[in-house]
């Protein structure tokens, strides 16, 4: 009880000094641009307009959420360790792994909280747009949903390679996992085209060791009008499946980031 009380407090100090971060508010009032600017895309279409809205507010809540993750997160640790608070941190009954957990339920929440206000931007674009049933509404929760998950995951990556770089490093890493990530099935059938046994294994370890974010873009525009054509339905099964692979990845990633924290010397 007395640990969770810890782990609580630091992530509200986080949290609050997230949202005092200047570049915050300078990507969610991009992203919410983009949102807005999609009504004007989606007159340039005919009869495509709510998936246009759609398809582009769900891309730039994706993109602009994962950039808040990257840049706000790999200059948590960093900044507490360059402005020597940590001393005093550590100095408190506060262990290394309650300052990783806290810092990430922070930043998770921060994301949380950015998220709704994203969303909030979405539903009104299409309420503007008009042409969107109410079931088109709840069904856009869902889709919502699997991004706050990838966050939750690129959140996780960000803070590990905090606790052992540089953050210009540390975003160039999570980058290039989270590009990566999205291409995991094309590299898993890569490894099966090719005559080599090596390459196939080496493909095969890859595609299971890097986080898998296609997993996470299963529901898009389409899926929330069900659009005709479009029989992909959000099976319940598929996004619990998900959600456990983003906490079961998430927990390693952070375990191994207090693992390399622990061992680090302030000294």
């Amino acid at each position: 009880m007395i640990i969770m009380q810890r782990i609580l407090a630091i992530a509200g100090n986080t949290f609050r000094e997230t949202v005092r971060d200047k570049v915050l508010y300078n990507l969610i009032l991009f992203a919410l641009i983009m949102i807005f600017s999609s009504l004007l895309i989606g007159q340039l279409t005919i009869g495509n307009e709510n998936i246009v809205i759609l398809d582009l507010g769900l891309a730039s809540i994706s993109i602009f959420g994962t950039m808040i993750a990257i840049f706000i997160g790999t200059g948590l640790v960093y900044k507490e360790i360059e402005k020597r608070t940590v001393y005093a941190l550590l100095a408190k009954p506060v262990r290394r792994h309650e300052l990783i957990v806290g810092k990430y339920l922070g930043l998770v929440f921060t994301l949380l909280v950015n998220l709704l206000i994203m969303t909030a931007g979405l539903v009104l674009a299409l309420l503007y747009a008009g042409g969107v049933d109410p079931w088109g509404y709840a069904r856009l929760l869902p889709a919502v949903f699997m991004i706050f998950l990838s966050l939750c995951l690129v959140t996780a990556l960000a803070l590990f390679f905090s606790t052992f770089s540089t953050p210009v490093l540390s975003v160039l890493f999570t980058l290039f996992l989270w590009i990566i990530g999205h291409f995991g099935n094309d590299l898993k059938n890569f490894g099966e085209l090719t005559n080599s046994a090596a390459a196939e294994w080496l493909c095969r370890v890859l595609y299971y060791a890097i986080p898998n974010f296609s997993n996470f873009n299963l529901l898009d525009g389409r899926y929330v009008l069900q659009a005709v054509g479009y029989s992909h339905t959000a099976n319940p099964l598929v996004v619990v499946g998900v959600a456990f692979y983003c906490i079961v990845y998430a927990a390693l990633i952070l375990s191994f980031g207090v693992v390399i924290f622990r061992r680090r010397d302030f000294k």
